[in-house]
């Protein structure tokens, strides 16, 4: 089914705030699906229902330690971002340079806002979503994910990018995540439409259809 991002930034702000005073949008899933498109697509509808001011979007590459740091990087995101805004606090974190293979030293600051996106492998995990709004699961053909990152990065990557892949399907089966997120979105669809204004979704495993979290 075709959705609008209108209508979804819509449904978000009408939803609760559940960290503190910010509503949090977890965008999960595994690399290469589109996810990052679907959370800066999202925070443009949102920007312009809300006079222009767009909501911060952490990208949980920024926080990852490199590639052994695959899904322990949450203590870092909890107390630099999650942490200071359930406590009604402006967050901040420094960004990990993938070239330099060091965190910068410049604060990446993260205002108490409305929303906040979190976008990255894992964002929807288990343990954050009573604190969630909205969380998605961006999913695609194992196949295009591969040749979209090696297309992106270089096959030199290849070898820590199997091991990844490996690694996201063992997190996705343990944590349930596509039981457990309010709606599926197709990273490849098929179905003719405007990608810059609409969205394909999927039926979520064990949900009645898209909602935002009440």
């Amino acid at each position: 089914m075709v959705e609008a991002y209108a209508e979804l930034a819509r449904r978000v702000l009408a939803g609760p705030a559940r960290l503190g005073r910010t509503r949090l949008v977890a965008v999960d899933g595994p690399s290469g699906a589109g996810k990052s498109v679907f959370a800066d697509r999202l925070a443009d509808a949102l920007a312009a229902l809300s006079g222009g001011h767009r909501p911060p979007v952490v990208h949980t590459d920024d926080l990852l330690d490199g590639w052994a740091d695959q899904f322990t990087f949450w203590p870092r995101l909890e107390e630099r971002v999650l942490a200071p805004l359930r406590a009604g606090r402006s967050g901040g974190y420094h960004r990990y340079s993938w070239v330099r293979r060091e965190f910068l030293p410049r604060v990446v600051p993260v205002p108490v806002a409305p929303v906040l996106i979190v976008e990255g492998v894992s964002a929807a995990r288990r343990a954050v979503r009573p604190e969630t709004t909205l969380t998605v699961l961006v999913t695609a053909p194992a196949a295009l994910r591969l040749a979209r990152a090696v297309a992106r990065d270089g096959a030199r990557i290849l070898p820590e990018l199997r091991r990844w892949h490996a690694g996201e399907r063992a997190h996705f089966t343990a944590d349930d995540t596509a039981a457990g997120v309010d709606h599926v979105v197709d990273g490849a669809p098929t179905l003719p439409h405007d990608g810059r204004c609409y969205f394909v979704r999927r039926p979520a495993a064990g949900k009645a259809g898209i909602r935002c979290r009440s």
